[in-house]
């Protein structure tokens, strides 16, 4: 099969002929239709997160795909199903984390001594074939195309956990920091649950794109923010602390910050000047926060009522594909097709 491969850190993202994997006992083999990049597997590749602890690397943790063979066992998939995984797949079963019984979630990353992780621990999905487990996957609604169900198996799982995470109520203002991948997924999942929504943006060429999202205002940042009122809910969905620190200026008394973005490089810190302690404010972390809210945000997109923005590119493309991701130039998912 034809599967993109990193052949080293910071080398360039390559399409190799690869072995085509075979599904396993309890495992579904999908011919992958499309997959996103995932900014965090650019950083992967760079090494400014873990590298793929596999060979050959195969990054990719948006994959679509249609089932073409089941192992032994499978009885909840069949061939001709359009399935989904996602970025954490399962957990070793053993250690103190899973004895805890959580769900599957963003929490295993960081927590379970040997996460299964799609194009981290095992194969990714940027390659024409995937073997997943079918306990690890998740239906495609038929109303959604692959190339927009991609995006929502990360970005629009990242985003709508955040939103529920905070659980704001139905007379609170929800503001969205950073319009990228997440962020405008975020503002269109908070416009479609009827907040007034607010998006943070620095950049002026993406206002009149989040105006077009459902933004009811635009600013640039937590002190504009509070000159127009404030919010009680701000997703920061950037992958700096420091900015999403700076937007606690608009965060109303009571209010929820949720943390949806990953810094590689820095802690997030309160800034000295805001009164947090007396504000009786609340830091939330939200990462992929279980399987319910993965099929929440996808039926969401699939009545319409959210339109993942992508740019798609062929396989053969994949260099440029990255390059630009890298750069920040795709608005807002990159998708590959297969």
């Amino acid at each position: 099969m034809k599967a993109v491969v990193i052949p080293g850190v910071s080398a360039g993202w390559v399409l190799q002929d690869v072995p085509t994997p075979q599904p396993g006992p309890g495992e579904v083999l999908l011919r992958v239709r499309a997959c996103g990049i995932c900014g965090n597997d650019v950083a992967a590749g760079q090494g400014k997160l873990p590298f793929p602890s596999f060979a050959p690397a195969i990054p990719g943790h948006e994959p679509v795909g249609e089932v073409v063979a089941v192992g032994a066992g499978v009885t909840s998939r069949a061939v001709g199903d359009r399935l989904g995984t996602t970025w954490i797949r399962g957990t070793c079963g053993r250690c103190d984390y899973c004895r805890l019984g959580r769900p599957v979630s963003g929490t295993a990353a960081i927590l379970c001594a040997a996460p299964v992780s799609t194009g981290f621990t095992v194969q990714g999905g940027q390659a024409e074939y995937l073997v997943v487990a079918a306990d690890q996957t998740v239906r495609i609604p038929d109303a959604l195309s692959d190339e927009l169900a991609a995006p929502v198996l990360c970005a629009g799982y990242t985003g709508w956990s955040a939103i529920r995470a905070a659980d704001p109520k139905p007379h609170e203002r929800v503001a969205v920091a950073g319009i990228g991948a997440v962020g405008h997924l975020a503002v269109q999942f908070a416009k479609a649950c009827g907040f007034e929504t607010v998006a943070i943006t620095s950049s002026p060429d993406k206002h009149e794109i989040a105006r077009s999202l459902g933004a009811d205002l635009v600013v640039t940042d937590g002190r504009r923010l509070r000159e127009v009122g404030g919010a009680d809910v701000i997703v920061t969905t950037s992958p700096s602390y420091a900015a999403a620190a700076e937007t606690l200026a608009g965060l109303r008394v009571g209010g929820r910050l949720v943390l949806a973005g990953i810094d590689v490089q820095d802690a997030f810190a309160i800034p000295a000047a805001h009164p947090f302690f007396a504000l009786d404010q609340k830091i939330l972390g939200a990462t992929h926060n279980g399987a319910g809210f993965l099929r929440e945000a996808l039926d969401i997109v699939a009545s319409g009522r959210v339109t993942p923005l992508v740019q798609t590119f062929a396989k053969e493309d994949i260099a440029a594909a990255v390059a630009r991701v890298d750069k920040g130039e795709v608005r807002f998912r990159a998708v590959v097709r297969y």
